[in-house]
Parts: C-alpha cells; structure tokens; sequence
C-alpha cells in the first residue's frame, strides 16, 4: 500500500487518522512539530500527505507553499484536515496547492475516499 503523512498538532486527529489508515494497510508517518516537519517529509518523500491548517510554529498554508516549490516535493498530494469549514477556506486552501479538503470532524469513509481518490499509482 501507500506511504501516507500526516501533519497534525493534535495528538488525537493524528492517532485517529493513522488508525484509519494503518487499518487500510498503510504506512503512515506522522508529524505534530510544524516546524520542522518540511525536513521530515523530504526524508520520508511520502505519497500524499494529509495537513492540518491551524498549527503553531507555521501554518498548513505556509508548509504547503513551501512543498510545492521544492522540486522534490512539488508533485505529492496534499490533502488538508481542518476544522476551517467555510467555502472561502476551502476554496483557499485548494489554491494554495492542496488537491482536497476535508472538513473536522471526518469520517473514515470520507479519509479514504480522499486517499482513493488522490493517491497517484
């Protein structure tokens, strides 16, 4: 299966969606520490990442701005989890890079529809 992220400063959403995941036989990295998770995911060079947006340190946006200018990174998916649920935060967000949005609080079915559906073969 795929080696997913997940970039949370929630302990809980970080569990949960690694639940999730690992449940779907993946292998799945996990990051709470914005601020140095760019480092991290270089090394990892997973194949998608799910991102929060509200972190301390940098902000999702910020670390998503960062990804798409590396040429290592530019090309994996990211898939944002916030509780930031307005059209104009959705709309934003997919502007800034991510290829999908989800909203808090999520469901299985929906996280791995998101991976289904983004994860590149």
């Amino acid at each position: 299966m795929a080696k997913i992220a997940v970039v949370d400063d929630s302990t809980a959403t970080v569990t949960l969606l690694s639940s999730i995941l690992e449940s779907a036989g993946h292998t799945v990295f996990s990051y709470t520490d914005a601020s140095t998770v760019e480092i991290e995911l270089k090394k990892e060079n997973p194949q998608l990442i799910f991102m929060d947006i509200v972190m301390p340190e940098k902000n999702g946006y910020e670390i998503i701005r960062a990804l798409r200018r590396d040429n290592q990174m530019k090309t994996i998916p990211v898939v944002i989890v916030s509780t930031k649920s307005e059209a104009t935060d959705i709309s934003w967000g997919k502007r800034q890079g991510a290829v999908d949005y989800i909203t808090k609080p999520f469901t299985p079915e929906r996280v791995l529809l998101a991976v289904s559906a983004n994860l590149k073969s």
